[in-house]
C-alpha cells in the first residue's frame, strides 16, 4: 500500500511506485508507434481518410467507459472489503487479547492463547497471499507451526487450537461457562473474517468482464489513429497514446485492487496490520511490543 503526502505538479508526472504505468509501458508506446506507422503511410500514399472522424469513436468510448467504470468499482470494492476485514481482525484481536486477560487467570495460558492469535494472523496472511509464512508464525508457537502448516487449511487449524485451549481451561474448572462463550464468541468471529478473506481470495471477478473490456480496448486503440489522422495530423501518436493510457491504465489498476492480498503497490499492507495485532496483544501482556513497520519510499508491504 502506497501512503505518501500528495505530490506537487511535476511530481506528478514523474511518480512511479504505486502507478501503473510501468505495467502499461509497452500498450502505451506499441500503440504510438503504430499510430506513427499509420499516420506516415496515409501520407506517403495519399490516402484521403476525411471520411473518417472521431464521432463513432466517441460512441464506443462511452460504452467502454461504462465498461471500466463497473469493473474499477467492483474491484474496490473487493479491494475495500477485504480491508474492512482486516480492520475487523484488528478489532477482534483486540478483544480477544481483552477477554482472555480478563477472563483466564493463569499467565502461561493466557500467553499460549494469544500466541496462537498471532499465529493465526501471519498463517491467514500466507494463505491470502499463497507465500510460506510459517517462520513468522514460528516466532509465537515454535515447531508447533510445522503441525499446523501440514493442515490442509493452517489458519483455520490455529482457531481450533484455541478453541481446544478455551475448552481445556473450562473442563478444568478455571473457566466458568459464560466466559468460555466469550471466548468462544471472539473465535467465530475471528473464523468468520477468514471465511470472508477466503471468499474473496477465491473468487475473482467474472472472466467475461475482463475479456470483454480487452478486447473493446484494443479494438479502439488500433481503429483510433485512422479517425484521429484526419484532425490531429502529426499528433495521432500523442492523442492515441494518451487514449491508451487512460483505458489501459483503469484495465490495470482494477486488475491490481482485484487481488486486495497480494504485494503489489497498492495492495493491502497485511505485514502492516499483522504488526498491530503483535502490538496489542504484547500491550494486554503487559510485555514489550515490537515497532510498527516503517514505510520503505511510501510503501508498506
Amino acid at each position: 500500500m502506497i501512503v505518501r503526502p500528495r505530490p506537487t505538479f511535476l511530481q506528478l508526472f514523474f511518480i512511479m511506485r504505486g502507478s501503473v504505468v510501468p505495467r502499461i509501458l509497452p500498450q502505451i508506446f506499441g500503440f504510438a508507434i503504430y499510430s506513427a506507422v499509420v499516420l506516415l503511410l496515409a501520407r506517403q500514399f495519399h490516402l484521403d481518410l476525411s471520411a473518417f472522424n472521431i464521432t463513432p469513436f466517441g460512441l464506443v468510448g462511452v460504452t467502454l467507459s461504462i465498461y471500466l467504470s463497473f469493473r474499477n468499482n467492483a474491484a474496490y470494492d473487493r479491494w475495500w472489503e477485504a480491508r474492512k476485514l482486516w480492520g475487523a481482525l484488528v478489532f477482534e484481536i483486540r478483544n480477544l487479547a481483552r477477554a482472555t486477560t480478563s477472563l483466564i487467570g493463569d499467565r502461561t495460558e493466557q500467553r499460549a492463547l494469544l500466541m496462537d492469535a498471532l499465529a493465526f494472523c501471519h498463517l491467514l496472511r500466507g494463505q491470502l497471499r499463497k507465500i510460506d509464512s510459517r517462520e513468522d508464525a514460528r516466532a509465537f508457537i515454535g515447531d508447533e507451526v510445522d503441525k499446523a502448516a501440514a493442515r490442509t487449511n493452517p489458519a483455520d487449524d490455529m482457531v481450533r487450537r484455541m478453541g481446544r485451549r478455551a475448552n481445556a481451561r473450562r473442563e478444568a474448572g478455571a473457566l466458568d461457562p459464560i466466559g468460555f462463550r466469550i471466548l468462544d464468541e471472539r473465535l467465530a468471529a475471528i473464523a468468520a473474517i477468514q471465511a470472508g478473506c477466503e471468499r474473496i481470495a477465491g473468487t475473482p471477478l467474472p472472466f467475461a468482464y475482463t475479456l470483454l473490456v480487452h478486447r473493446t480496448a484494443y479494438v479502439v486503440c488500433l481503429l483510433l489513429p485512422i479517425g484521429l489522422i484526419s484532425t490531429t495530423g502529426w499528433a495521432t501518436p500523442l492523442f492515441t497514446a494518451l487514449i491508451a493510457y487512460t483505458f489501459f491504465g483503469l484495465d490495470a489498476l482494477s486488475e491490481e485492487l482485484e487481488d486486495p492480498f497480494g504485494v503489489e503497490a497498492n495492495d493491502l499492507a497485511l505485514d502492516g496490520l499483522c504488526r498491530v495485532c503483535e502490538i496489542s496483544v504484547f500491550e494486554a501482556l503487559d510485555e514489550t511490543p515490537p515497532k510498527m513497520i516503517a514505510a520503505d519510499k511510501f510503501y508498506f508491504s
